[in-house]
């Protein structure tokens, strides 16, 4: 593709000549994510399933994500709101899916996401446990799993719902254990019910009922779930790009590819069917959706305390556009999972996190003015006063929010 000027500037204006594509400028990305994640005061939603489309999905990883990651886009944060959509209505659905990781998604999305990314990602968590099965757990070949997956699913279907360990009850087998790396510094002992419960869930078969304990806990009872609408994956890819350009676009190739977990085959084909328009980025050569190449007027100015794991902070592959490469060694752990982060106006600026008393704290990592900081403590009190007595603690630890709860 035909290169053109950086766009340095918030104030440039697309540069569209006959042979140019037009710039989207890094301020003018920022003014999206303000307005599409939700972030700015004016654009909080009213619904925990409004948050959920906003951001395709919300990662479901750490059970605590989801709801902080809903709470801090809606008008009136309320994790009983988050419980209803996840546990009593059934709006959102939780799936194994884009980089093999969980999200939950609406109804609406969940046919998408499924055929998209969950189906492929199924048979490989299916083939992992087999070969791990055969190979290390004594008397364990594809016809046992089978007849322990059905002796599950008969149980679960008499119980209604139940946790592993009380289906063990009724299918002993699943008490059993393999280990891994026998007689290595790296030894680990795996549980055959752990897995291949996750894996009836993968396969759509299952989905996880409210946690016993609070809304941080990831001790879930299953229940069965029936299947979701097939849809042709050709078609799925496509719309799940759409979306997420809808959300998260102008963006390179390589975001979505790495968003999605895709192929680049599989990548190009979905950007090419959805007609994406090719613009320019700091980074290089982009992509918008059709509709999205008109500036987008800046919303006020705001402040955001988002998790660990937030679908806006894990959004991209290419990040110093609203993240500084310096502050990556204090929010993200080894693995490359963010921690809780502090936002103004666009920018990751701190981070963030809450104390055993309950004080939720901060730290900028760069200069604020005045009215960052104000804005920065208005929202921690805000987060602070719904969270109440629940404690949070992400599953994933980082450098700064360590430093701030010792």
């Amino acid at each position: 593709m035909t290169t053109a000027p950086p766009c340095v500037s918030p104030a440039h204006p697309p540069c569209v000549t006959p042979t140019h594509p037009p710039c989207v400028t890094p301020a003018q990305r920022r003014a999206r994510l303000g307005v599409r994640h939700l972030l700015a005061p004016s654009r909080r939603a009213a619904t925990v399933e409004d948050v959920a489309d906003a951001l395709v999905g919300l990662h479901a990883t750490d059970p605590a994500t989801v709801y902080l990651s809903a709470c801090a886009r809606l008008a009136e944060p309320d994790p009983a709101a988050v419980d209803r959509a996840l546990y009593e209505d059934l709006s959102l659905v939780k799936l194994l899916s884009m980089r093999r990781t969980l999200f939950a998604v609406t109804t609406a999305v969940a046919p998408c996401v499924d055929a998209s990314s969950a189906r492929a990602i199924a048979v490989k968590e299916r083939a992992t446990l087999l070969k791990h099965l055969r190979e290390h757990a004594e008397g364990w070949d594809e016809a046992r799993l089978a007849r322990t997956e059905r002796a599950v699913l008969e149980a679960l279907a008499e119980r209604g719902e139940a946790t592993t360990s009380e289906l063990a009850a009724d299918v002993p087998e699943l008490t059993e254990q393999w280990v891994m790396g026998r007689g290595k510094s790296y030894e680990r002992k795996h549980s055959i019910g752990g897995r291949l419960l996750r894996v009836l869930a993968s396969d759509g078969h299952l989905r996880r009922c409210r946690p016993r304990g609070s809304w941080t806990s990831s001790l879930y009872p299953w229940a069965l779930v029936p299947p979701l609408p097939t849809l042709p994956v050709r078609e799925a890819k496509a719309e799940l790009v759409r979306r997420w350009l809808t959300g998260y676009g102008p963006a390179t190739e390589a975001d979505v590819k790495w968003w999605t977990g895709w192929t680049l085959t599989d990548t190009r084909r979905a950007l090419a069917d959805v007609g994406a328009a090719p613009v320019l980025l700091d980074e290089g050569p982009g992509y918008a959706a059709p509709e999205d190449l008109d500036p987008v007027p800046e919303p006020e100015p705001w402040a955001a305390l988002l998790p660990a794991l937030d679908p806006t902070a894990m959004g991209w592959r290419a990040r110093d556009w609203y993240l500084d490469p310096e502050h990556v060694p204090a929010l993200f752990d080894r693995s490359g999972n963010i921690g809780p982060t502090v936002w103004w106006n666009g920018r990751v600026v701190g981070g963030w996190a809450q104390r055993a008393d309950g004080e939720v704290v901060w730290r900028p990592l760069t200069d604020l003015g005045d009215e960052a900081r104000t804005a920065v403590d208005q929202e921690a009190a805000r987060l602070g006063s719904w969270l109440g007595p629940t404690r949070v603690t992400p599953r994933f630890r980082t450098p700064l929010e360590r430093e701030l709860t010792a």
